[in-house]
């Protein structure tokens, strides 16, 4: 494909993220991702087969851009202890800002359509391996005890997910550091008095 085929296309892709992040999936129209893109509906429909083939890049690419975000946050820690705190803040911060990603983990309707629930299956797949290495580094390094590590990273992984509407909706950025450093706390440091 031509380099000018792929800039058209990323243009869209682009322009569709923020109509779809105004709209939701369901409003949005291809006559607004056209206008959005200052290209004809015709021309979105030589790229794209249908609003649901531009909300598949879309997603494609905001899930991109949160794992680049998020090994780079990893990347910038040493300890376990740190990257598991950079890992969660990081998904929660992005996750809040990447609307359309977000609109496809939690809204049921979507799971009508196959990618969704692929790109999901995946993420989380993804998500629990990332977390299990870390885990594993930690037990490694011994600054964690944990005797089933598959387990926790599936325990890690959904109360993050439990949490991301609360915190999509918390406007207080402190507050939502807040609230990560107390799930930390638990994972860490358990319910038991010492």
């Amino acid at each position: 494909m031509s380099e000018e085929f792929n800039d058209v296309k990323a243009l869209i892709i682009d322009k569709a993220q923020t109509v779809f992040a105004r709209y939701g999936f369901r409003k949005t129209t291809m006559d607004e991702i056209a206008h959005a893109a200052h290209k004809g509906k015709s021309t979105l429909y030589h790229y794209f087969q249908s609003k649901e083939d531009i909300f598949r890049a879309v997603i494609e690419k905001e899930v991109k851009e949160l794992k680049e975000e998020i090994r780079q946050a990893i990347a910038m820690e040493a300890s376990p202890r740190e990257k598991l705190r950079a890992y969660i803040l990081t998904r929660m911060h992005a996750m809040k800002r990447l609307a359309n990603l977000y609109e496809a983990f939690k809204e049921e309707y979507l799971e009508n359509y196959g990618f969704i629930e692929r790109i999901r299956v995946s993420y989380d797949e993804y998500e629990r391996i990332m977390i299990s290495g870390i885990l594993k580094e930690g037990v490694k390094r011994e600054e964690f005890m944990i005797e089933d590590i598959e387990l926790m990273s599936y325990v890690i992984v959904v109360a993050t997910k439990g949490l991301e509407y609360p915190w999509a909706i918390e406007q207080n950025t402190t507050k939502i550091e807040e609230n990560i450093e107390t799930l930390l706390h638990v994972f860490f440091y358990g319910l038991l008095k010492r």
